[in-house]
């Protein structure tokens, strides 16, 4: 009985907001239940934040590897936390402007930039023409390079027109294949999860 009370929820909850895109009558209900679903993950946030604190604290008390990057974790979190609560993030203020705008921004970009090298080695080993599909990845790739810098331009003066092309064509007909595929496999797992098929959710042994 303690495993079919959750899969008893969870088909009610699945089958009542599937029934709302069938029946207005039920609109009003559901959105009643979003709004507390989203209640529901604010204290899931908090109770990640009370997780991520004492695990982070417990580190630093057993003077674990890279201590001190857990320990600054956790004062930049308060931090954040105290400015977030009782104001100063708006622009202009300290918290915009020197850590917000002086540090964070800067450090994002640095980190996106070193994805570069990586992006260029896993590239280097894409490419690597053994099928005629290889191939046409590898022409794309380097067609829509050129396309993005100006010597793209130099070679040939459609250059940029042509990667508009590839863009908005080729590579959004895959876009939306991949989107499309994307959701159906959410439907299944959807509808596995409120038949009671797939019961993961519950623990192990389950």
């Amino acid at each position: 009985m303690r495993r079919e009370i959750p899969l008893l929820i969870t088909f009610f909850f699945g089958f009542f907001m599937i029934l709302q895109y069938f029946s207005p009558l039920v609109n009003e209900v559901a959105g009643q239940f979003q709004q507390w679903a989203v209640i529901v993950l604010a204290f899931a946030y908090v109770l990640g934040v009370a997780n991520l604190v004492r695990i982070h604290l417990d580190a630093v008390s057993r003077k674990s590897r890279d201590w001190q990057y857990k320990l600054l974790t956790v004062g930049a979190l308060f931090i954040t936390l105290g400015f977030g609560l009782f104001g100063g993030i708006t622009p202009g203020t300290f918290f915009n402007e020197r850590l917000y705008m002086g540090m964070y921004v800067p450090m994002s970009s640095t980190m996106y930039a070193t994805l570069a090298f990586f992006i260029a080695s896993a590239a280097y080993r894409a490419f690597r023409i053994k099928t005629w599909q290889a191939g046409l990845l590898a022409v794309t790739a380097v067609i829509v390079m050129l396309g993005r810098v100006p010597a793209g331009h130099w070679i040939w003066h459609d250059m940029p027109g042509l990667v508009d092309w590839i863009m908005d064509v080729p590579n959004m007909v895959a876009q939306r294949g991949i989107l499309i595929g994307a959701a159906l496999g959410a439907v299944a797992m959807g509808l596995k999860m409120v038949f009671g098929i797939e019961r993961s959710y519950l623990g192990r042994g389950d």
